[in-house]
């Protein structure tokens, strides 16, 4: 279905004082060329200077049957019949023949023109291309400046050589892409270049390769048939590349089929048509640039196919994948139609009409990923076109586009195959200077036509606010905008600065906005990203959506999802209390379920509490109680400074039941975050209170939000450091996530951290913690003091804050998770002169296996402590220290001490373990040799006694 608008596209129009009657006209370069009706004179006027002033004129060598123009090269090329025979011929440097110089040379193909130096351009050169097939159809790239020449069965392709230029990538007609069409069948393949192209001149000196089709037609289908992509090979059409390229030609090409469509299905061929009447035209590619482009960049951002038969085109996006966008339907036959970034401009016998085109809508997905999300929106490419209003001719043969100029010619008594006695009458008519007519239509602006569309769609608004036409309309008019804000500077030119353009751009969005808050639940959650990209405030979205005088209680589904998620998302912008509590009205209104989520929004900071506490009140009564209905309630209380009642709802539900409730709705606690590592997160009132009155139910809360992603470490760290209390709630928050969290890397961070902490602690002599019972029996990574420790540990003569971080660090250093060489920098701040203090670093060195030097430390600061400290660490793979180290070094310092009570009583119960471990032969080898073998008689009567029972 195509929507008809009356809204009007064109400007003015001027008619070109051409002499004779133009029998072909182009454009290209600013400039139209006219080609007498079968003569043999081509005349360029200039369409971008007033009154299309005449620039100069040039004699073809044959009747020209066909003309393009390159604007890469700045060439003509035209297919000429003279003595009954086709030629190719391009004409370079035309442009000298303006200033009177009447030089003209010609040559073949691949030969340059002695005695001229072909870079200076002294002259106009006409260039023979000699083709083995007649020449039938022609086309210019707009990317590279190549021509692709198609004959009967072949299709020639001729890529434009420069010197100018230092490696040019080279491709085929907009970026590779190669179309063809017979009668009835189109055919789309890109050719892919794995070859960089040296550079000759700017006169188009060429290298030609062939793709060649099979020498019979088409392969005719008796229905519809459309082939994307790959599956395009299927159509039966082989086509093969037959490089024939001329010197030192090195290029390789890859061929891949792109689209086929056959249009037999065409009704008008079952409905008295005869097949001329359904043939295929206006085969266009088209390449489409954007702004954010490089300027060195020759790939187009998107690639279209259009064609066309009277009845019916069919625009297709060929990269990233092939899609049909767009099918329009005409009211009449059409003769020719040609896509712009804007518009399709289409003539009939007796009209030139618009329709409105998809290509913006590609070009901003492929540039903007975050184009169809809840940050940004476009109309789809899928949508309807649109029919602007008509412009009324006589007798229109062809159109061609030059940026926003449309060049018609126009002949009232166009001869036909029905009536050829009408020539004479023609003729006559022509040389009289009447009956034809060159005109050059100037399209408005872009931004003037989404004004008008914008008048147009007011008449909408008035009549019926939700209409369908209305949004489409809006949309088309959002797409208009988008392909001028897309185009690159030099597609503007003249159009409006970007300043304007955006302007209206935000413009457009708030009415989308409008449209979707009120319309459907189908498609209301686009009133969001148009919303956000129309840069009103919440304040101003919220007085553009009051309710109807008709449903003075109904807000748009589209409205409320839009005020839903902005009170969801973490926002600077702080409603006032009128904006403020006009939300709580509206919600209490239309979704009173979500007034817990919309009164923890940090934008809703400032309403009234006393007005938000009786509407809290009236939601429980109607919908019973709930915990995160409570909290709540007590913030209210809070707000309104009424502990006795703030304590009396905190009390309704256990202090789990409370921990829930924060899991359920945690902007009761914290502001901000978001869920991001490093994104600002804030405490509440009602945190700040907690802190105070409950530190232990903040704490677990805070666990439980970790626990359920809604908090991170770091954040949670700042809170309390915000709090003021990072020394105290934090230490127990890391203890109590210690217990509760199962992650490996997070556990090694909390490790890390109480390590710090605790050591820190040790440091300081003044500190201001607050005593806290041990985790030691609650949580695994904590172990049980070694027996040893007990001997070490000092008297209860330090503080308990001291006391109690010296029995932490030593569990955690005694449990099985803390990686003890991730701390061993930090336990350099703790002196060893202290007994707790060696202690700990006796630990380290026992944990990283350093058993040897541990005996000797032990040995010479506390060696009451050996045995024991040998009976927990010296077993199993260790058993063998008792005499390979331990044994000897008591012997030693034995012999060698004045009081050596200890060391003695130490070494009677080595003998022991040593005489249970050894066999008596082993025993006597350990025996000293200095007379004292007597002392060791005994211990080796119970090792050879232990023997034999053994």
């Amino acid at each position: 279905m195509v929507h008809v608008y009356n809204c009007h596209p064109f400007a003015s129009q001027q008619i070109v004082q051409v002499e004779q009657e133009p029998g072909l006209v182009c454009c290209g370069g600013g400039v139209l060329f006219v080609v007498a009706a079968g003569g043999c004179k081509v005349e360029a006027y200039s369409v971008e200077q007033e009154g299309c002033p005449f620039i100069c004129r040039f004699s073809t060598m044959g009747t020209v049957k066909s003309i393009q123009h390159s604007k890469i090269g700045d060439y003509l090329v035209t297919i000429e019949e003279k003595n009954s025979a086709t030629y190719l011929r391009a004409y370079t440097n035309w442009r000298y023949q303006a200033e009177g110089k009447a030089r003209v040379g010609v040559r073949l193909l691949g030969h340059l023109l002695r005695g001229v130096s072909v870079q200076s351009g002294v002259q106009m050169e006409i260039i023979e291309i000699p083709l083995s097939e007649r020449p039938v159809a022609m086309a210019c790239c707009s990317v590279t400046g190549d021509l692709l020449v198609g004959c009967e069965n072949t299709l020639v392709l001729f890529a434009l050589r420069r010197q100018n230029q230092q490696s040019l990538v080279r491709v085929a007609l907009c970026g590779g892409y190669v179309a063809v069409h017979a009668e009835l069948e189109v055919l789309v393949f890109k050719l892919d270049s794995s070859c960089e192209q040296n550079t000759l001149d700017e006169s188009s000196d060429t290298k030609k390769s062939q793709c060649l089709l099979p020498s019979a037609d088409f392969l005719v289908l008796q229905r519809h048939q459309e082939l994307l992509g790959d599956r395009a090979k299927d159509c039966d059409i082989p086509v093969s590349i037959e490089k024939t390229g001329l010197e030192d030609s090195t290029g390789q090409y890859t061929l891949s089929y792109v689209l086929f469509r056959c249009v037999r299905f065409t009704p008008d061929f079952f409905q008295d048509c005869n097949v001329e009447e359904t043939q295929l035209h206006s085969l266009q590619l088209y390449p489409l640039f954007t702004s954010n482009q490089s300027v060195s960049l020759v790939e187009p951002t998107c690639v279209f196919c259009f064609f066309s038969l009277p009845t019916a085109g069919y625009l297709y996006s060929l990269k990233g994948g092939v899609e049909l966008l767009s099918a329009y339907q005409y009211p009449e036959k059409v003769l020719e139609a040609v896509l712009t970034d804007h518009l399709l401009h289409v003539i009939t016998k007796n009209a030139l009409q618009c329709f409105t085109v998809r290509c913006s809508a590609v070009a901003a997905r492929i540039k903007d990923p975050y184009i169809d999300t809840t940050i940004k929106a476009c109309p789809p490419c899928s949508m309807e076109v649109c029919a602007l209003r008509m412009q009324l001719f006589i007798g229109l043969r062809s159109v061609c586009v030059y940026g926003r100029h449309v060049i018609l010619l126009s002949t009232a008594d166009t001869e036909t195959p029905e009536e050829p006695e009408r020539t004479t009458h023609r003729r006559e008519t022509s040389s009289a200077g009447h009956g034809w007519n060159l005109y050059v239509v100037d399209t408005v602006s872009p931004l003037t036509l989404y004004q008008e569309m914008v008048e147009y769609s007011q008449r909408y608004v008035e009549t019926n606010p939700q209409a369908q036409s209305l949004r489409h309309l809006l949309s088309e008019a959002h797409l208009l905008l988008r392909a001028s804000l897309l185009q690159t500077p030099e597609q503007q030119g003249n159009i409006e600065g970007h300043p304007e353009l955006e302007e209206a751009l935000r413009q457009n969005c708030a009415q989308l906005g409008d449209c979707f808050s009120r319309g459907s639940q189908k498609d209301c959650h686009l009133a969001l990203p148009y919303y956000r990209m129309s840069g009103l405030s919440v304040t101003d979205i919220i007085a553009r959506n009051h309710p109807l005088p008709s449903s003075p209680h109904s807000y748009g589904p589209g409205f409320l999802f839009y005020l839903k998620h902005y009170l969801l998302e973490e926002t600077e912008q702080i409603l006032s209390q009128e904006a403020a509590d006009e939300v709580i009205d509206i919600f209490s209104q239309s979704e009173p379920s979500q007034l817990v989520s919309v009164c923890a929004s940090p934008p809703m900071i400032n309403i009234s509490p006393a007005q938000t506490l009786q509407v809290l009140k009236h939601l429980e009564a109607t919908a019973g109680v709930s915990v995160p209905l409570t909290i709540t309630m007590a913030t209210m209380m809070l707000r309104l400074d009424d502990l006795p009642q703030y304590r009396q709802l905190m009390e309704r539900h256990a202090e789990m039941l409370l921990v829930y409730g924060f899991i359920e709705e945690p902007r009761l606690l914290l502001h901000g975050g978001g869920g991001g590592q490093r994104t600002q997160i804030r405490s509440t009132a009602l945190t700040r209170q907690l802190a105070k009155s409950q530190p232990g139910l903040l704490v677990a809360a805070m666990v439980a939000l970790h626990e359920n992603n809604k908090v991170q470490l770091e954040q949670a760290g700042h809170i309390f450091k915000e709090l003021g209390c990072e020394n105290c709630l934090q230490v127990d928050f890391w203890e109590a996530m210690l217990m509760a969290s199962s992650q490996e890397a997070v556990i090694q961070e909390l490790l890390f951290r109480l390590a710090s902490v605790y050591i820190d602690r040790l440091t300081n002599t003044t500190s201001d913690t607050h005593p806290n019972e041990p985790h030691m029996n609650s949580c695994s990574h904590y172990g049980a003091l070694y027996p040893w420790l007990t001997v070490l540990n000092p008297a209860q003569t330090t503080s308990s804050q001291h006391q109690e971080a010296l029995y932490k660090l030593q569990s955690l250093l005694c449990g099985p998770s803390l990686s003890v060489g991730s701390v061993v920098p930090l336990m350099e701040r703790l002196s060893e002169e202290s007994l707790w203090g060696f202690s700990l670093h006796l630990l380290c060195t026992t944990r990283r296996g350093q058993y040897d030097s541990s005996i000797e430390k032990l040995l010479d600061r506390c060696p009451q402590a050996i045995i024991a400290y040998a009976n927990h660490q010296l077993q199993d793979k260790h058993m063998v220290l008792w005499w390979q180290k331990l044994l000897p070094e008591l012997c030693n310092r034995t012999r060698a001490a004045t009081d050596n009570s200890i060391l003695l009583a130490a070494l009677k119960e080595t003998l022991v373990v040593v005489a249970m471990e050894t066999s008596p032969t082993e025993f006597l080898e350990l025996m000293p040799d200095d007379g004292t073998a007597f002392y060791f008689l005994p211990h080796l009567l119970t090792c050879s006694q232990h023997h034999l029972l053994a």
